[in-house]
């Protein structure tokens, strides 16, 4: 497509149909096919207001006695920050405060802890719920003759699938073959039809655009419903408006807690999909911090217009989403894989857990880095590294999300103990580990973005989005102002009303 401006229909229709912004019923039969169907399953929905602040609901009411890690429509309503690992409601999400003892910085490091959602033990199932619930509620998708299709990295691609289940809808994932093997039987057990409804595409975390050119051969059929999650703008608003809220309520807590005068100085977030690093909009509209954006070193698609494959699993690269509020990032960081790989190690053996207990680390917080997978111990390492880089002090908090636990990695983590370590983790390794990834950090592979950064970054998304995807290139440019984003915002009160007469109609 050429970089022409398009008609007015043509841009309407890419923000309806492409990139999931309609703001009316767009079919009205499809609509009444959800309704009738999610009666018939006692399926109903909750509103994005009710997710951000689960005490508007009552968790017994909506949620009962429903298996957490099972496919119960009730588990709609644990699709938010505030549960515990067996699935109860906190009234604070779950977190922890990494002290200077780990980090070797004075800023508190504030972690929340992402694999408290249902089902797939990961944030994403947020994603899902954001992408395809204004899909139902405005007609577009018919539960009755769609397949939901999930094009991801992994994480997104399970919470699609689980999404899908208990929203009486068939779902198809589609993921690189090179990712983690927890992931592929995770989806053999919550897939009915696994050689048909998981699709390996070619390559690791990196390769994305073999996932868009699978997406663009399935979309020949009008019977599957391609819900990108790099470019729908539902799971931007959805983490904008849910995860950006709950971050600030943990951050908050903490600061009550301190007896200090905390300001929240940073959020950093890996970019993948770039729905996380949504709520750092959120968190900068309500506190005035930064947002860091973060990839892997071996794919240093921001730092430098780069290319390259890499194991930090859910981050994907080597292209700017969409969705990504480029224009209103202030710092890019860059993490290896190599400091990812080993620190999971450390985080995940006994001698590895010993050494931690030797340099003074809580037991407890000792137990909680279990909880660390890898985009979660990247996304530490990049607050460290802007602690140093903004030189934060001990009155300058940094907030940051654990995406999803170890627990979608011991496959991974027996490579690299197979690969670098001989089969046998030591002490001397853990120390050698900690030495060069933790207490040697430093600024090196960030950026402090000017504004002539933000325009490079910003302006490598056209190859991919106009060029490539067939983006209007009218709509590709309105992303560079902070008014286009800010004007995405009222959908989400009008999908929440949208959710309620959906609700009403069920009876």
């Amino acid at each position: 497509m050429t970089a022409t401006t398009p008609t007015t229909d043509e841009h309407r229709d890419a923000l309806e149909n492409q990139f999931g912004l309609a703001d009316r019923i767009v079919d009205e039969q499809a609509l009444a096919n959800s309704v009738e169907r999610f009666r018939e399953r006692g399926i109903r929905l909750p509103t994005f207001a009710q997710l951000a602040d689960p005490s508007t609901f009552s968790h017994d009411d909506r949620v009962g006695d429903a298996d957490p890690q099972g496919p119960d429509a009730r588990n709609l309503w644990r699709v938010h920050w505030y549960n515990d690992l067996g699935g109860a409601r906190v009234s604070v999400p779950d977190h922890v405060v990494l002290p200077t003892e780990l980090t070797g910085v004075e800023s508190p490091i504030i972690v929340a802890f992402g694999d408290r959602f249902p089902m797939i033990t990961a944030h994403k199932v947020l994603a899902a719920y954001a992408c395809l619930a204004p899909r139902i509620v405005t007609g577009q998708f018919d539960p009755t003759r769609h397949r939901a299709i999930w094009p991801s990295t992994g994480n997104y691609a399970r919470g699609g699938i689980a999404i899908s289940r208990i929203m009486a809808s068939r779902g198809v994932a589609i993921l690189p073959e090179g990712m983690s093997q927890e992931r592929f039987d995770w989806l053999n057990r919550w897939c009915e039809n696994p050689d048909e409804d998981v699709i390996r595409t070619y390559g690791t975390e990196s390769n994305v655009k073999e996932i868009y050119d699978a997406c663009n051969e399935l979309a020949k059929d009008p019977g599957n419903f391609i819900l990108n999650q790099f470019s729908e703008f539902g799971n931007h608003l959805g983490h904008y408006t849910v995860t950006g809220r709950a971050l600030g309520h943990v951050f908050e807590t903490v600061r009550d807690a301190s007896g200090r005068d905390l300001r929240l100085a940073a959020f950093t977030s890996a970019t993948g999909s770039a729905g996380t690093i949504a709520a750092g909009d959120r968190l900068k509209d309500d506190y005035g911090s930064k947002i860091v954006a973060v990839e892997a070193l071996e794919c240093p698609t921001m730092l430098e217009n780069g290319y390259g494959e890499h194991n930090i699993q859910g981050i994907g690269d080597k292209h700017i989403p969409l969705i990504h509020n480029v224009m209103n990032t202030d710092v890019v960081c860059a993490i290896s894989d190599v400091a990812t790989d080993e620190l999971d190690v450390v985080w995940n053996t006994d001698a590895g857990r010993e050494y931690l207990s030797r340099k003074g680390i809580d037991d407890g917080l000792i137990a909680a880095m279990a909880h660390f997978g890898f985009s979660a111990t990247c996304n530490v390492l990049a607050a460290i590294k802007t602690a140093k880089l903004l030189d934060l002090g001990p009155d300058d908090a940094i907030v940051t999300v654990a995406t999803d636990g170890g627990a979608m990695y011991p496959s991974e983590r027996a490579k690299t103990m197979t690969t670098r370590y001989r089969g046998e983790f030591s002490h001397t390794d853990a120390a050698e580990a900690f030495g060069q990834h933790l207490a040697s950090a430093s600024t090196d592979h960030m950026i402090d973005m000017s504004e002539a950064d933000r325009r490079r970054v910003f302006q490598l998304g056209y190859y991919t989005w106009v060029e490539q995807q067939g983006t209007p290139f009218e709509l590709f440019e309105e992303r560079r102002h902070q008014s286009f984003w800010k004007g995405l915002r009222r959908y989400v009160g009008v999908w929440d009303e949208m959710i309620d007469s959906f609700n009403e109609r069920l009876g």
